[in-house]
């Protein structure tokens, strides 16, 4: 498979360049790492070797149980991971709370257990701390990481590297997605399966974000003072990585909830004057949302819809972010996020923010 990156449109080269096409100019590091999305999922498919073999040491392994570790945006790609494996494999999984390994110094029973950790950097500390102390309480311990010497990489009995290259925006998009893609080939080798559904990725990725409609959006969202995200099952770690994204780059409060979880005490705060970004599916998860649609239209919220085309329908005169429907439900996540990192770009640049530098954050973030 060869796989030439997508080039940004030229729609898309707003006007922060007005000092010529400085590669210096504020987004200009997020813009390239987010068109370079497609090149980096091509190279993780020609290269899934590692992944079948991974797959391979888990299934002799046979755990009994899943435990994923992450911060941050790794947290969300770990969340996508969580419902792959219930939904595929029936085994059951939990997002670890590394604090209890680290400051209370927990030595829980982990044999037969799968540690699974997922970073960008494996640099953070207390991950690196809980993964040693599990792989000495008898998990099976493996690291998922864009840096294979990294202390992570090293505390863990084995590694996974995405290949992302190197990311140097502070928001993660690049890694994001290859994380997904990353932990969707060791699941999908550890079920059986062959890898064949995500073939056509990398071309789809290209026209997602060669989409310019998502201009329109952050032109809209320009002086929001609040955003709700909301979405069920795959779509669920989009809305909350979607979130982050626009929290992080254009420090506007943004909010996600699952559909199920938006109904209850958080709908209060629903009105006519701050918008909600509904992510669907064209599965399960996305027929689950239709209620989660009907009461927003109640109450008269302004919605975006990021899927297929015919989940426009379902808020009519709302706002649309198209994403292919060719890929499994369960891909459709490394589609769906790249007009929510798009937007997140826009709406800082037109918000007079650097989004390659937000103020206050650094990449690698040291927590113990």
């Amino acid at each position: 498979m060869t796989v030439t990156p997508a080039a940004a449109p030229a729609s898309f080269q707003i006007a922060t360049t007005e000092t010529a096409a400085s590669a210096e100019a504020a987004g200009s590091r997020m813009t390239r790492e987010i068109f370079e999305q497609p090149a980096v999922l091509g190279r993780l498919l020609e290269g899934s070797d590692p992944f079948r073999q991974m797959a391979a040491t888990i299934r002799k392994a046979a755990p009994r149980f899943v435990l994923l570790a992450a911060r941050g945006t790794s947290d969300h790609a770990a969340l996508y991971a969580k419902y792959l494996i219930e939904i595929s494999l029936g085994l059951p999984v939990g997002l670890a709370s590394p604090s209890t390994l680290t400051a209370y110094g927990a030595k829980p029973q982990l044999d037969g257990v799968l540690w699974l950790a997922v970073s960008q950097s494996g640099g953070s500390p207390d991950l690196v701390e809980a993964t040693a102390a599990v792989r000495r309480c008898g998990a099976l311990t493996i690291a998922l990481t864009n840096a294979p010497t990294s202390d992570l990489a090293r505390a863990a009995e084995h590694h996974l590297e995405i290949g992302a290259g190197p990311e140097t925006a502070v928001a993660a998009t690049k890694s994001y997605t290859a994380q997904l893609l990353s932990l969707w080939l060791l699941i999908d080798a550890w079920r059986g399966g062959s890898g064949a559904e995500a073939e056509g990725l990398p071309t789809l990725a290209s026209q997602v974000l060669d989409d310019d409609g998502v201009l329109a959006v952050a032109a809209q969202y320009r002086f929001a003072d609040r955003v709700v995200f909301t979405g069920r099952g795959y779509s669920y770690p989009t809305a909350r990585e979607g979130a982050l994204k626009l929290m992080e780059t254009s420090y506007l409060p943004a909010q996600a909830f699952s559909g199920a979880d938006l109904l209850h005490g958080p709908f209060a705060m629903i009105d006519a004057q701050h918008p909600v970004i509904a992510v669907l599916s064209h599965g399960p998860g996305g027929r689950a949302m239709s209620p989660v649609l009907d009461r927003l239209a109640e109450r008269g919220a302004p919605v975006c819809i990021v899927g297929e085309a015919a989940s426009a329908a379902a808020v009519p005169g709302g706002l649309f972010l198209p994403v292919p429907s060719d890929v499994p439900e369960e891909l459709a996540p490394l589609l769906q996020i790249l007009p929510l990192q798009r937007l997140a770009l826009e709406l800082s640049l037109s918000r007079g923010n650097d989004p390659d530098a937000p103020r206050g954050l650094r990449k690698v973030t040291e927590t113990w």
